[in-house]
């Protein structure tokens, strides 16, 4: 008995999900919680489990494609499976209630409209990715018996089918290019004798270091903008090239001319050779969304300032051995971190969001610093929770974990939620300001700039020292100018004085 799985929702509610690959392909054996599939939801990657042991029958949609939650994107023959249609489909769908074929009458109705083709012949059904075979194959799908679950066209089916010289000689026009010649335009020439023969090379160039010629053939090369050491010599004078008016001539309009095809075949070509497409998808999307509400719901304002933190370097570079005899990296962000909530903790301003329904500001007392964190999906911000009752070491190794797990997209969706505060160190790239855009609705954001030596004034005197460029972003419906200042008076305070968050 054939057993459909739909997409399940793998998130808290997600509507869809992008199939990222396939684990298992057609025909594999499976079992049951084996994971059979990557999905992508808005944050992160889940594996999606066979639900029963069988073999996998079909696979719908191609790696890449979205697909709604509760849509079938797997089918299996289940082992050892008879009549027992009703214990099959309670885990994967929630409009099987037939107890007698389960294949025929759950299988229709879920049939979405791109599976179905419409023939003028009645209709087939197939998956995108078999109807797209067909097409590449040259393969009339109307003519192909399916053999999938309720007479469902597969990829074996049309491949079958390509091979059958009866199917292929009914499939488009009679005249019409062959599945080889698909991928040229109809009825004209090849791509290779399309770039020979209508194009035609663009004139060689002599490329010489010294050409004699008539002043009067010089005056005409300047002219046409031609450089007379790259036209073809028409005769020798003292062991030297010598190029004519006529020759200049030639080369200059043979030149036009190729440079005149070359713009007609660059305009010829279509705009998705010229332009790549990426669809705007997934966790890009969701980015965008989040940064979009953001930009638009909270007037930002970011109040700049610097840190000289000579001290914390030195108190860094004392720890980190000990550090690492703990197996852990000690990098400054645990130093931010904690200076943060101690900041935090003498304005809670910044440690608020506004609830705009209720129409109430709400400051949190308690302390889940969010660090933005790079990915090659995209910008995430994992959490760390608590930072006010964890000492360095532990933050350092709470950061470096959930970061670690961001970047291989193993992070959990609890674990990039409930952040009271963020911090972007966009200095580990390099840079020293930027213009955060705060975690909405968050009311701030620190953003860490390159930390290196700069000049510094002291005492009259211009000396290099460390410093670290800062830049608070705040949501000015809640946070004042005056607000933002002084927390960062405060945290450069504490970076300033590392010693001080011994007393936190």
């Amino acid at each position: 008995m054939v057993r459909e799985f739909k997409l399940p929702d793998v998130g808290e509610g997600v509507a869809e999900g992008e199939i990222v690959s396939w684990l298992v392909e057609e025909g594999d054996p499976v079992t049951e919680d084996q994971a059979v599939a990557e999905v992508e939801t808005d944050k992160a990657i889940v594996e999606v489990p066979s639900p029963v042991d069988g073999t996998v029958r079909e696979i719908i949609p191609e790696e890449g494609e979205v697909v709604e939650v509760g849509s079938v994107i797997i089918t299996f023959d289940v082992e050892g499976e008879e009549a027992e249609p009703a214990d099959e489909t309670t885990e994967s769908a929630t409009s099987e209630q037939s107890t007698e074929s389960q294949t025929e009458t759950a299988e229709e109705p879920e049939v979405s409209a791109d599976e179905e083709v419409s023939t003028g012949e009645g209709r087939v059904f197939a998956a995108p990715s078999a109807r797209r075979l067909a097409r590449e194959l040259g393969v009339n799908i109307a003519t192909v018996e399916g053999t999938g679950p309720s007479g469902r066209v597969t990829e074996q089916d049309v491949r079958q089918a390509a091979e059958s010289p009866d199917v292929q000689d009914t499939s488009g026009s009679t005249e019409g290019p062959s599945p080889m010649d698909s991928s040229g335009s109809t009825g004209g020439p090849s791509p290779e004798s399309t770039g020979g023969a209508t194009s035609g090379p663009a004139p060689e160039s002599a490329d010489r270091d010294r050409t004699l010629a008539a002043p009067a053939t010089r005056r005409i090369a300047e002219e046409q903008g031609v450089n007379l050491n790259a036209v073809p010599a028409t005769e020798q004078r003292d062991g030297e090239a010598f190029v004519t008016s006529e020759a200049v001539m030639q080369y200059a309009e043979a030149q036009q001319q190729a440079q005149q095809e070359q713009a007609e075949t660059a305009a010829a070509t279509p705009a998705g050779e010229q332009v790549e497409r990426i669809q705007y998808k997934g966790v890009r999307k969701t980015i965008g969304d989040a940064m979009s509400r953001s930009k638009y719901t909270s007037p930002h304002v970011t109040h700049h300032d610097t840190a000289v933190v000579e001290n914390l370097v030195d108190t860094r570079e004392r720890l980190k051995p000990k550090a690492e005899e703990q197996g852990i990296r000690l990098t400054y962000m645990p130093f931010v971190m904690k200076a943060v909530v101690a900041a935090l903790k003498q304005h809670p301003k910044l440690n608020a969001e506004l609830d705009e329904e209720a129409g109430e500001i709400l400051r949190k007392k308690f302390y889940n610093v969010g660090v933005a964190t790079a990915t090659d999906a995209g910008l995430m911000v994992p959490v760390v929770d608590d930072v006010d009752q964890k000492g360095l070491l532990q933050i350092s190794s709470e950061v470096n974990e959930v970061v670690q797990k961001a970047r291989d997209r193993s992070i959990s969706r609890d674990e990039l939620q409930g952040s009271t505060f963020s911090v972007t160190n966009f200095g580990a790239i390099g840079g020293e300001y930027a213009t955060p855009i705060l975690n909405y609705p968050e009311a701030a954001i620190l953003g860490i700039g390159e930390l290196k030596q700069r000049p510094v004034v002291e005492d009259g005197e211009v000396v290099a020292k460390h410093t670290l460029p800062i830049s608070l972003s705040i949501d000015h419906r809640i946070v004042d100018g005056a607000d933002a200042a002084a927390f960062a008076n405060t945290f450069i305070e504490y970076v300033e004085n590392p010693e001080l968050l011994l007393l936190e």
